[in-house]
């Protein structure tokens, strides 16, 4: 909570610094030039945020999670199309008032003669085809690797935005104060994007060298990749916690897939289980022992950090046992277990989970049977575990499953901070 409140404060100051700046550039005669510059010094800000947002900062990361993290990135996208939009609109016509030419003509004679603005143009059809292939409906059509390409292309945009800002921006140029705090922001959000997506993975790779030891089947469809390296008592990894992981084969290394730890990381090995059934996927149950991978992390909010009871309950669907069953290990207090599969030949890792259980005084309970009727319905919550309200609940699975157990938690009266969970659907 402190860090979302942080992140909101930190946007709120710098609302209000914009805002500052555009008064002190001058107001236009016309209220549509006005409110078209007002449009695009948010939508340089939000761009600015966006950015900051994807950044994958270890401090923010760790606090918030890159789930929420990414689906704030995801509407703040909207919002800067929506003001850079807006943007040009507003201005265009405001210009077509003085001017007496048509709309068109004139944002052809802007882009012609004002330094700056063609290229702001150019910005803005990269942000439109971007924002058009992040809609839902798209987005489920296409691979993660073609999304992520066209994405890339979001960077372009920016570069070319910022340079428009830099030729015609009024707040940018009416004083020295404003240039530093642009100069500033920029900077930032871009050395932001640069540490926590390229300078802190190579150097991290660099320094541990990940190399897979084995490959080992648990069941026709998953399998459990062990990997050592070089000082792994320094990777600041806990379970609960993923990487994205390309495995540096000749058909593999440019795939960058999400896998939680299944097991706490121990200083000495990594462990990841995966369900090998997807065309992205399935080639892992190949890998041989001695290929290097290339791991970007560790990334997420789900781990005992953010524990506010003594004990806890941690509820399984499927293959999203991994960080629940790396979670049992590390955790302290009283856990009841809940693993909820359709049949008992796919409750992948449950002799792990007993033998856990066991050890720690933990309760398991496995739960079979088809969807419906849903067997983790409130009433059989309630009768799982009498005490839930008390503890902290920890939950992964396959989304329907977990929509479904969060509704159970809400009726249940389950206090929100008590609830935690990440959705792994981000990167494919």
């Amino acid at each position: 909570m402190v860090a979302r409140a942080g992140l909101y404060a930190f946007l709120a100051a710098h609302a209000a610094a914009v805002a500052v700046l555009f008064a002190q550039g001058g107001f236009a005669s016309n209220a549509l030039i006005v409110l078209g510059r007002l449009a695009g010094l948010y939508g340089a800000l939000f761009m600015a945020f966006q950015l900051l947002l994807v950044a994958r900062l270890p401090w923010l990361d760790r606090r918030i999670g890159m789930d929420r993290l990414t689906s704030w990135h995801r509407w703040t996208g909207f919002g800067v199309l929506w003001t850079l939009l807006a943007h040009v609109v507003f201005v265009t016509f405001g210009y077509a008032r003085g001017s007496g030419l048509d709309p068109l003509n004139q944002l052809v004679d802007l882009a012609e003669t004002v330094e700056g603005v063609l290229r702001a143009l150019v910005a803005l059809a990269l942000l439109v085809v971007i924002g058009g292939v992040s809609a839902r409906a798209a987005r489920r059509r296409m691979a993660y690797e073609t999304w992520h390409f066209v994405h890339l292309y979001a960077y372009v945009a920016v570069v070319l935005a910022f340079t428009h800002q830099i030729a015609a921006g009024t707040s940018f140029t009416s004083s020295a104060w404003g240039t530093a705090y642009w100069y500033a922001l920029w900077g930032g959000a871009l050395g932001a994007v640069f540490a926590g997506r390229v300078a802190l993975p190579l150097w991290r790779n660099g320094r541990h060298r990940l190399r897979v030891t084995a490959v080992v089947p648990e069941n026709d469809h998953v399998v459990s990749v062990y990997l050592t390296g070089r000082d792994l008592d320094r990777l600041p990894a806990r379970a609960g916690q993923f990487f994205l992981w390309r495995f540096l084969t000749r058909d593999r290394w440019w795939q960058a897939n999400p896998f939680s730890l299944s097991a706490a990381p121990d200083g000495r090995t990594l462990r990841l289980t995966v369900k090998t059934a997807g065309d992205g996927t399935a080639g892992i149950r190949r890998i041989e022992p001695g290929t290097r991978v290339f791991a970007e992390g560790p990334y997420g909010a789900f781990t005992a950090l953010h524990r506010t009871r003594p004990d806890a309950l941690l509820i399984a669907g499927g293959v999203g046992v991994t960080p629940i069953r790396a979670l049992l290990e590390e955790l302290d207090g009283h856990a009841v277990v809940v693993y909820r599969v359709t049949a008992d030949r796919d409750a992948v890792l449950y002799g792990e989970l007993r033998d856990l259980a066991a050890a720690k005084g933990a309760e398991l309970h496995l739960v079979t049977g088809p969807p419906v009727p849903d067997r983790l319905a409130p009433a059989e919550l309630a009768r799982l575990v009498p005490d839930l309200a008390d503890r902290d609940v920890f939950l992964c699975g396959p989304p329907p499953m977990m929509n479904a157990v969060l509704g159970s938690l809400r009726t249940l009266g389950v206090p929100g901070p008590q609830i935690h969970f990440e959705r792994f659907s981000l990167a494919g």
